[in-house]
């Protein structure tokens, strides 16, 4: 497996480059026929493709994990192929009705994720959200879910589309070890304006995972990612989603590229109208 930079989630070392899942589940954040075409071309085989290619550059962390039969199957072939073992990071969201039916079935839930090797757990944002008071500056309420994750063997965090929950949360003390937060330069889905979100991902006191780099793919990824390399911590991590294993390969390089300063090596994309660039400079980065 060839090195990527890695961080740490309390005692867990992961990549500083997080798999997504979107791109294989069917989340494209632009239309139901694309959710449609997502869900219908991924199979567990392609799944295991795209994964292979993240393990075998050294992104062996995947955020999104949950029971699922078809990435269940695409996990266990590519830890089979590399001889990696995936770290799984799920992000399950919980009925919020306060009934004993829903403490048993988050319990149920957990139990699952527990028994399929689950190493970081974050209540979804549709979960952890609906517990950010603004009057209080608090997350009151959501402790138990962060007791029951604890006392599953797992490390706890939370998932946020919010930007007061890291600072929330650090300044009363909830049992967590990371956040996830969205963050990319066109400012998709965020609720506040970015340099506003960077200052949140800066103070916080655990490592942050920052999602939708790319903005569910309306930004070029040399774009994307140069912005959330460069405005990031070191002990902040980078997720992203890809649909096929070239895209992957092209992910990791990228990263790389853009942590060290220097050109990617990838092929660029032709049309007719990019005849007149073709010189000897423009093709030698591959």
């Amino acid at each position: 497996m060839h090195a990527f930079p890695r961080t740490m989630i309390e005692g867990l070392s992961v990549p500083r480059l997080i798999i997504g899942t979107n791109w294989m589940l069917g989340f494209s954040h632009s239309s139901r026929a694309k959710d449609k075409a997502i869900i219908d071309g991924m199979t567990d085989g392609r799944i295991a493709a795209i994964l292979e290619v993240f393990f075998r550059g050294g992104v062996d962390a995947l955020l999104g994990f949950r029971v699922d039969e078809k990435l269940e199957a695409g996990i266990r072939e590519a830890e089979q192929r590399t001889g990696v073992r995936c770290i799984r990071i799920a992000t399950p969201g919980f009925a919020l009705d306060g009934s004993q039916k829903a403490r048993d079935d988050a319990a149920r839930a957990l139990d699952q994720l527990a028994q399929r090797g689950t190493s970081v757990c974050m209540p979804h944002q549709s979960t952890t959200d609906a517990f950010v008071n603004r009057r209080t500056k608090s997350l009151e309420g959501i402790e138990p879910f962060l007791s029951m994750i604890r006392e599953r063997g797992m490390i706890p965090g939370l998932s946020t589309h919010m930007p007061e929950t890291p600072g929330y949360a650090d300044a009363t003390g909830l049992d967590v070890a990371t956040y996830i937060q969205i963050y990319n330069a066109i400012g998709f889905l965020m609720q506040v304006e970015l340099d506003w979100v960077q200052r949140v991902i800066w103070n916080a006191r655990k490592p942050v995972i920052t999602i939708k780099p790319l903005a569910s793919g309306r930004l070029m990824p040399l774009a994307g990612l140069a912005f959330a390399w460069n405005t990031i911590r070191p002990v902040d991590m980078v997720c992203i989603g890809t649909n096929t294993p070239d895209e992957a390969a092209e992910m990791i390089e990228l990263s790389h590229a853009v942590l060290e300063h220097r050109l990617p090596h990838v092929l660029l994309q032709e049309t007719r109208s990019k005849e007149s660039l073709k010189t000897a400079s423009a093709q030698e980065a591959p």
